[in-house]
């Protein structure tokens, strides 16, 4: 039977990809790394566009500074350290480590909720301090730009949390591990935008 199929086979007809293997297996998996620096691209545009506009409005004369509230110092502590617990989880499932990887995923997404707690505390305080969006075009560019932030943040979160279920009921570790690495890469971003950001309105 094997040297009937060898006679009779067809090496010029086009067989189809191997599942799991090959350039093409490759390219699905390259595929969603190649979005997400696409997506950190146009994010990129949006916010420089705003501090651009920020400054410009910055000329006029009705521009009031804004004390910064100091508990944004500790948000930016909780960013950092849940940046760092998500870098954590990604050399832990690097290296198999399945386990220690889901605490670390885990208390990464934690510290980014409490950073956006946080900033709604923020928030509350400056409006009950009659600086709320109206009072002000600082104060109206503070919550366009901190607002703007934590609207990423929350979908980055909804992306932790699917990562998360998937940790915990899918097989397929190569699969979770980049779903991490990527969750990661997010965080960093935002991290880095964030200090950007602080560093804006510190600065003004």
């Amino acid at each position: 039977m094997s040297f009937y199929k060898q006679v009779t086979s067809k090496p010029w007809e086009y067989q189809g990809p191997v599942t799991g293997s090959g350039p093409e297996s490759a390219f699905n998996k390259e595929s969603e790394r190649i979005a997400l620096t696409l997506f950190l691209v146009v994010v990129c545009v949006i916010f420089s566009l705003l501090t651009v506009t920020y400054y410009l409005r910055m000329d006029l004369g009705d521009w009031v500074p804004l004390a910064d509230p100091a508990m944004l110092w500790v948000n930016t502590v909780l960013l950092l350290l849940g940046s760092v617990a998500l870098q954590r989880s990604t050399g832990l499932a690097r290296r198999g480590l399945m386990s220690q990887s889901r605490s670390a995923f885990l208390a990464g997404g934690v510290l980014a909720s409490l950073f956006v707690g946080g900033q709604c505390y923020v928030w509350l305080q400056l409006n009950s301090s009659d600086l709320g969006v109206a009072s002000n075009p600082s104060s109206a560019f503070f919550f366009l730009l901190t607002g703007m932030h934590a609207v990423h943040l929350l979908g980055g979160l909804w992306v932790w949390s699917k990562t998360s279920f998937r940790m915990f009921s899918s097989q397929d570790s190569a699969q979770v591990r980049l779903s991490i690495e990527l969750c990661t890469t997010y965080w960093h971003f935002l991290l880095l935008l964030w200090v950007l950001l602080f560093g804006v309105l510190l600065s003004t």
